[in-house]
């Protein structure tokens, strides 16, 4: 499994999500920074927490001139239902055969669970911060905002 690395262009992926169309990371290249989040599991409590975080400071992101990915292996419909029930404005990405988990490189957590992995990409699509915690979620959204405002500058 290949590990992209700070500096590094991240993979490009086409990928359906939750509002019924494909996105792929090119979509954004040259317009806006990424901030792409691996999550386990639609609806977990951890998840929850971290979904809800990037939703309260969506606007932030938004006016940092960034866009929020969810990424996790859960089907469109399940990614409907946890955006729905959480008023989540952001993408969520259907990774159903784990290929842009792998892509990217992103372990697992404790050796079973699909691992907790924040990529903030800027707008020409190199890897500027890499943040990986499976238990902190605040702490994605929080350094992922940093950098977002550090790389608009």
């Amino acid at each position: 499994m290949n590990c992209v690395a700070l500096g590094e262009q991240a993979p490009d992926f086409t990928l359906p999500s939750n509002f019924g169309e494909e996105v792929s990371l090119s979509d954004f290249r040259g317009k806006k920074a990424v901030v792409l989040f691996f999550y386990p599991k639609d609806g977990t409590p951890v998840c929850t927490k971290e979904a809800c975080g990037f939703r309260d400071t969506y606007e932030d992101f938004v006016e940092a001139g960034a866009v929020v990915i969810g990424v996790s292996s859960d089907s469109l419909e399940s990614h409907k239902s946890f955006a729905a029930k959480n008023r989540l404005p952001f993408i969520l990405l259907s990774d159903s055969e784990g290929s842009l988990r792998k892509a990217f490189g992103v372990q697992k957590s404790l050796g079973f669970m699909p691992g907790r992995v924040t990529y903030t990409i800027d707008k020409n699509g190199v890897v500027r911060d890499i943040f990986s915690s499976p238990m902190s979620a605040e702490a994605h959204v929080k350094q992922s905002l940093e950098t977002v405002r550090e790389i608009a500058q």
